[in-house]
């Protein structure tokens, strides 16, 4: 059985003091690659180490995150488009919009959303997208941008049968991760309904582990448990979601 890993920040802190063990566990379980997010400046250097010490295996993203972009952000961006024009990356991400911990700076996450979907197209690259409590918000930024290139992930999908197809009708897919193993995590109606041509898997690592391990630190080797809590909704095996789902993320990550 092999997984690809679409969303972890196994370049954090959290896994500082045990990281090759990690990734030791990440390939016992069947993880064949792990995809890294950025979220800001401050982050960038830790995450293409980590790309160094595992070539191939650990692949960066480039992006500026919603929760660090602030009155400055453009500032932020100019890293970020630093970046974009010295090497190249799989995605633009982690990106997008944050109406859970603090709206003051919505406008200027729209506009850092605008302008880093308008990178992508140029660029012909996915974006992994961040939209906590602004799903129907985001779908309307993608929404504005369509074209034919514009493509990526909703990463940490968490909404409803008719957001979901909303998404999938623009050419998106959703990132499925462990809040579809928690109890009231309502995503039950959503894997049920939407076909398995339409989804990817991750961790979201360190956060939002899957249970039984919810409340711990997450990591890429738990990946394992949405597959079988997928697996289990639909009624099919964990090597039918583990190829389809792998194919999925090798294809939007091209």
């Amino acid at each position: 059985m092999q997984l690809v890993e679409t969303h972890a920040h196994i370049y954090s802190d959290k896994f500082k003091d045990d990281i090759v063990e990690v990734i030791e566990r990440s390939r016992e379980q069947g993880v064949e690659k792990i995809y890294m997010p950025n979220i800001d400046s401050e982050s960038i250097d830790a995450m293409l180490e980590l790309e160094h010490r595992y070539p191939g295996y650990c692949v960066p993203m480039m992006g500026l995150h919603p929760c660090s972009v602030d009155q400055n952000f453009e500032k932020e961006l100019y890293v970020v488009e630093d970046w974009l024009n010295k090497r190249d990356f799989v995605a633009i991400g982690e990106m997008g919009t944050d109406l859970y911990w603090d709206k003051t700076y919505f406008a200027q996450q729209k506009e850092a959303f605008n302008i880093q979907s308008k990178w992508a197209i140029e660029k012909d690259r996915p974006i992994v997208i961040h939209c906590r409590e602004s799903i129907d918000e985001t779908i309307a930024l993608v929404s504005d941008l369509k074209t034919e290139k514009f493509r990526g992930i909703f990463h940490c999908f968490s909404g409803s049968v008719d957001q979901a197809n909303q998404i999938i009708e623009l050419g998106f897919l959703l990132g499925i991760g462990g809040v579809s193993t928690f109890k009231n995590g309502g995503l039950e109606p959503v894997l049920e309904a939407i076909a398995l041509d339409h989804l990817v898997l991750e961790t979201d690592s360190p956060y939002l582990a899957p249970v039984p391990h919810r409340g711990k630190r997450n990591e890429p080797a738990f990946l394992e448990l949405v597959a079988d809590k997928i697996a289990a909704v639909k009624n099919i095996t964990k090597d039918e979601v583990a190829k389809a789902t792998t194919e999925n993320a090798y294809r939007i990550f091209n």
